[in-house]
């Protein structure tokens, strides 16, 4: 980042100017991370498909309820989406053999070639954010995020 970019910035109110990088930063995220993970190999699944993949993770299986909660969606709209990537290859369900109620998913080499892909993206996205970041200003943007992370939440819950 430029430094006359950032005086530039600095000059103006400061309010006005963290709300429109929060704004440009989130489109900016949403519109470029679709690119960067949904290539001509994953052109079968959607963002949230990935994110989806993420929340089973490559770790041990995950029953529904656990990768619903990971999302903060219903285990309804959940299973919706799970068909979809079951389909198309990227994941697979069984029952529990302790509990026949409990329906397990776990990725297949598909989805945890898809998982790594999106994990990725997001190390490389990390590394460029605090390539010249000292530890003081590390601490800093985690607060902020941080700060913004539990008015999101609050704003969640109503």
């Amino acid at each position: 980042m430029e430094v006359k970019w950032v005086s530039a910035y600095m000059k103006r109110d400061t309010n006005k100017t963290l709300n429109e990088l929060l704004v440009k930063i989130f489109n900016n995220m949403m519109d470029i991370e679709e690119r960067a993970i949904i290539t001509e190999e994953f052109i079968d699944i959607t963002n949230n498909d990935m994110h989806i993949i993420e929340a089973i993770g490559i770790d041990e299986l995950r029953n529904m309820s656990e990768i619903a909660s990971r999302l903060g969606v219903t285990v309804g709209t959940l299973t919706t989406n799970m068909n979809s990537l079951e389909k198309k290859g990227y994941i697979i369900r069984q029952r529990s053999e302790d509990d026949k109620r409990v329906v397990l998913a776990a990725l297949t080499d598909k989805g945890k070639k898809a998982f790594f892909h999106h994990r990725d993206f997001h190390k490389n996205m990390i590394k460029s954010i605090v390539k010249d970041l000292n530890e003081d200003e590390m601490k800093s943007v985690i607060k902020v995020l941080l700060n913004l992370n539990d008015f999101l939440l609050s704003m969640q819950k109503g």
